[in-house]
């Protein structure tokens, strides 16, 4: 099974997004989604998921949303309520099913930064 992982970052406080909620959809066409996991990141911040590849479809499609919204409301931050980015989606591709994809981000109520922390497939 593949892993998915991430690490939020909260960029305001400078610390880990500890209950971040962070769901995972396979996108099995582009108008159908199905849950994979439903979760909230550790007191590190911290996520990690094994997935299961159906082996019907394994080209599909991935998008891991944020609720950066949320989060941040429950920060009480002085502009509260003040955010245009409700979640952040990110899609992803998992070709290898037993391989482990990380997905570290920082995130503030206006911007967000990530990238893939993974090792790039041999050259055949």
């Amino acid at each position: 099974m593949a892993t998915i992982s991430s690490h939020v970052l909260d960029a305001v406080i400078g610390s880990h997004a500890a209950g971040i909620r962070v769901q995972c959809f396979r996108r099995n066409s582009p108008t159908e989604a199905a849950l994979v996991f439903d979760v909230h990141a550790n007191e590190q911040g911290r996520i990690s998921e094994t997935v299961e590849i159906p082996t019907g479809n394994p080209s599909a499609d991935y998008e891991l949303v944020f609720y950066s919204r949320d989060y941040f409301l429950n920060k009480h931050l002085p502009d509260d309520g003040f955010q245009i980015m409700e979640v952040v989606v990110i899609r992803l591709s998992l070709p290898d099913p037993a391989e482990k994809y990380h997905i570290p981000m920082m995130l503030a109520p206006h911007s967000y930064s990530v990238w893939w922390s993974g090792a790039m497939p041999e050259a055949t």
